[in-house]
């Protein structure tokens, strides 16, 4: 019994020799973040903090206020600001009440093709933005199909379409692209609704209004905040769209960045436009995580 005793005790005190050198060779935790961060740090991180660095930076050298202080006070960076705020509030709103409407008739009124066409909301999530914006302008365009139709109709030299190139013009083709944003949600928070809720209530006499009063909108309210939050910073930030529709009277932040930085080759003052804008982003962004936290997506 003695010898078996201590025959264990010496196979352990080897095996625990042996596993000491395996656990002291085990690289920690920690080490596997280094890479990851290192190149988050390298392709981002750096080159945002020479924006604020360049921010802070006026021609003369040195740190300073006054590039902040300098477009502040100009006009046009607050034309630029209410530009870009009341874009991306219209643009916003009208997606909300679009995007409702047409997840309304595809969830709930059978017609043919319904399924296909909720696929390809998918899918047209993957477009960019000037594409959106070039078809636009094959139709409303100053030489697009309507005016064409038009002057061939009536023999006028010119078509009455001219909108695309005015904030109208941007506000559509935001509304357009990113209608189906708002859909999406939509459609995956009216599959979980329970049908049974919708047949009670048309069995006690609702109505189609009252039924999407009562009944549905509130089970959509969650998706309608997430997708119109989301809307909301990407509208913010949109570029191509204003770009492409030459509206030349519209400048929003991001073409004001693009103006300072490229056409005037004013970096500071770019700079200080780029953090103002990434700020607001951040914040939206923000906003759109808690929303989409309480909505489940």
């Amino acid at each position: 019994m003695t010898a078996t005793t201590g025959t264990a005790r010496t196979g352990a005190a080897v095996t625990a020799t042996a596993a000491a050198p395996a656990r002291s060779r085990t690289v920690p935790a920690w080490v596997w973040t280094l890479p990851p961060v290192a190149v988050l740090a390298l392709a981002f991180l750096y080159p945002l903090a020479l924006v604020v660095q360049q921010s802070f930076t006026p021609d003369e050298g040195g740190l300073s206020l006054a590039p902040y202080a300098e477009v502040f006070a100009s006009a046009s960076f607050r034309d630029a600001l209410t530009t870009t705020v009341w874009l991306a509030l219209g643009s916003t709103a009208g997606c909300l009440v679009l995007g409702f409407v047409l997840a309304l008739v595809i969830a709930f009124v059978p017609f043919p093709g319904g399924k296909a066409v909720a696929r390809f909301i998918d899918v047209f999530l993957s477009f960019p933005s000037f594409l959106i914006t070039l078809a636009l302008l094959f139709i409303y365009g100053s030489v697009g199909m309507a005016n064409g139709l038009w002057t061939g109709a009536t023999g006028a030299a010119d078509g009455p379409f001219h909108f695309l190139t005015t904030p109208w013009g941007v506000l559509l083709a935001e509304i357009t692209y990113f209608t189906p944003f708002v859909m999406r949600p939509l459609l995956a928070a009216f599959s979980q609704l329970d049908t049974s809720q919708l047949e009670v209530a048309s069995s006690l006499g609702a109505g189609p209004v009252r039924i999407i009063r009562r009944v549905i909108l509130p089970e959509a309210l969650p998706a309608l905040a997430a997708g119109g939050s989301l809307v909301l910073v990407m509208c913010l930030n949109e570029f191509g769209i204003v770009l492409f529709t030459g509206a030349k009277g519209v400048t929003t932040l991001p073409m004001l960045v693009y103006s300072k930085a490229i056409l005037e080759s004013d970096y500071a003052a770019a700079c200080v436009v780029a953090v103002v804008n990434i700020a607001i982003s951040v914040g939206l962004y923000s906003l759109y995580r808690v929303v989409s936290r309480r909505a489940g997506a």
